[in-house]
């Protein structure tokens, strides 16, 4: 198989990077709207409650199978791989008939005028999770064969649908933002699904053509249709029967043992890297601490201050877990594998670990003299004349920090686990998320909101010592130091410190008079370094420039 899954991995996160900003850029404009227009109680049921019943739901039904396939291809056969993905349906059915009993019983509702819309909101969101998950095995496929721009299509599709429906309904009836927000769920979701089974389907139909020479087409150019179907003889696919789950003639070839063996492995995981992830929103959704109202400042100032986690971590280190998975050998030592290949991962763990850490560092220092004004623009002078949101944009400056380095240092270890240190690791799992939510329940009472975003650190903080130790204790007979790239280099830090003091003068002095002046201050301070990271780490961003365009200049061979 000749695709290059570096380059691929790369495209992957480039793309997956550009996208989540439109997303989040759409999203931010939307519930600004919302959030002035029509109230917070509002945003506090969509985006506190019911996208927790959705991540919930779909991250405990779906990421076990997803991760523990990635890695298999070369050594289950895709009809067991096809059966396990496939086994995500019925789990999420059970899990939505749980977790909905939950929704809608347990935890404490909203005010009766939205009672109503708050239960179709939670069928909805079961019912677009179910329909979700009846694609994991096509998405499986799109990426195990590297259809980078097919993912860049339909989340971008994702992203049309489900802001036109949303936009469409509030602004014909502003009291139907809920429901709104539910027919957007599943319309959106329900056409991804489609083009995902219509795109292999027009696919597999027109692959023997391409064989034979005879493939033309008006809306694909001869250079997309080599890009497409080059160097895919191992694509065995020749019908969507192919994508549906089949009894082989015994369990044994319908499933892996080992593969169900990691998934099970996956699955005890995810449950505690949910709380972990969550762990703030059961919390304010299962106890009295905070009103809907409240929820939905503290989510407001959470997803502003989480922008880089969701829309640059997130996408890095998913695309990392991929190309991890398929370099490294879980199952094997490293002095027993390919060298090559080690060394590769080596340097390309290296690499994200000192861009991740550095982009935390510009947030966190520039965070602490820019949250008053951003929150200012977004949700007004009211938003902002309670100082607290203020307070928790700045503590989760620091937290962005930690996710960076947990994120990329976490995501190598569970490339790289055994099934039997993955096993051990959820035991440790299993502590961290307890005592964080009791550290959650505890400092939320003493330090208010703030009191989620200081255990969530700790918790962090904790997270990040134990895959260190990890790591370090992969290649300690080995001569490589993967870590090393937590240390960004000197020029950086100190263009970084002195930029800090420069903004937070800037603050004190213009940002409640002159927002515009402090802004500009800001941005040349930014520029100045970014072009010292650049001149200290030259190398990587010319290394990483060729390679996530090299592909794009090279000619399709004619055979």
């Amino acid at each position: 198989m000749a695709r290059n899954l570096l380059i691929s991995s790369l495209e992957n996160a480039s793309f997956n990077i550009i996208l989540q900003i439109i997303f989040r850029c759409v999203t931010f404009v939307i519930n600004a709207w919302v959030i002035r227009n029509i109230g917070h109680e509002v945003i506090g049921i969509m985006n506190v409650r019911l996208l927790l019943l959705e991540s919930t739901i779909l991250f405990l039904s779906r990421e076990p199978f997803h991760r523990a396939c990635l890695g298999q291809k070369d050594i289950c056969t895709w009809r067991q791989i096809i059966n396990q993905t496939w086994l995500s349906v019925p789990t999420s059915c059970v899990l939505s008939v749980v977790f909905l009993y939950i929704w809608l019983n347990i935890l404490p509702q909203s005010s009766p005028e939205h009672a109503h819309y708050y239960k179709f909101g939670c069928y909805s969101v079961a019912l677009s999770c179910i329909l979700e998950l009846c694609s994991t095995n096509v998405a499986l496929i799109a990426q195990l064969f590297c259809f980078v721009k097919l993912k860049v299509i339909l989340d971008t599709l994702h992203i049309f649908v489900r802001t036109t429906l949303f936009v469409s309904i509030i602004i014909y009836d502003k009291s139907l933002a809920l429901i709104a927000f539910s027919i957007a769920q599943i319309g959106s979701i329900g056409a991804i699904v489609f083009a995902y089974y219509v795109f292999f389907y027009w696919y597999i139909k027109n692959k023997p053509l391409y064989a034979k020479g005879a493939l033309k087409s008006r809306y694909v150019s001869e250079g997309m249709l080599d890009k497409l179907y080059k160097n895919m003889d191992d694509f065995n696919f020749t019908s969507l029967r192919d994508f549906l789950p089949r009894y082989s003639g015994s369990v044994q070839s319908s499933f892996d043992k080992g593969l169900s063996t990691l998934t099970i492995s996956f699955a005890k995981q995810g449950v505690v890297k949910q709380l972990l992830t969550e762990g703030e929103k059961y919390v304010m959704s299962a106890s009295p601490v905070m009103s809907f109202t409240e929820q939905a400042t503290y989510d407001v100032v959470n997803n502003l201050g989480s922008l880089a986690a969701r829309f640059i971590f997130r996408p890095i280190e998913d695309s990392s877990y991929f190309y991890f998975t398929q370099m490294l050998n879980r199952d094997l030592p490293l002095h027993k594998q390919d060298q090559s290949k080690i060394q590769e991962s080596c340097s390309v763990l290296s690499q994200v670990c000192k861009t991740v850490s550095s982009i935390g560092l510009i947030v966190l220092v520039f965070g602490q003299s820019y949250s008053y004004t951003l929150l200012a623009l977004y949700g007004g002078a009211a938003f902002v004349a309670n100082d607290l949101p203020v307070q928790l944009l700045r503590s989760h400056c620091l937290a962005i920090v930690l996710m960076a380095v947990n994120g990329i240092t976490e995501c190598y270890s569970f490339a790289t686990m055994t099934s039997s240190q993955l096993n051990s690791y959820n035991y440790l799992m299993i502590f961290f998320s307890i005592s964080f939510l009791f550290l959650s329940y505890i400092l939320t009472y003493i330090l208010g909101p703030v009191g989620f975003i200081v255990s969530n650190c700790i918790n962090m903080f904790a997270r990040i010592l134990h895959s260190i130790h990890f790591i370090n204790n992969k290649y300690k007979d080995t001569k490589y130091e993967p870590l090393k790239g937590l240390y960004v280099g000197k020029i950086f830090y100190i263009t970084l410190i002195v930029s800090g003091i420069v903004c937070k003068v800037s603050e004190n002095t213009y940002a409640r008079d002159s927002m515009v002046q402090h802004i500009v201050i800001g941005s040349v301070c930014l520029f100045c370094v970014l072009i010292a990271w650049g001149y200290e780490n030259k190398d990587l961003v010319i290394k990483t420039y060729r390679n996530i365009f090299k592909s794009e200049h090279e000619k399709p061979s004619k055979d």
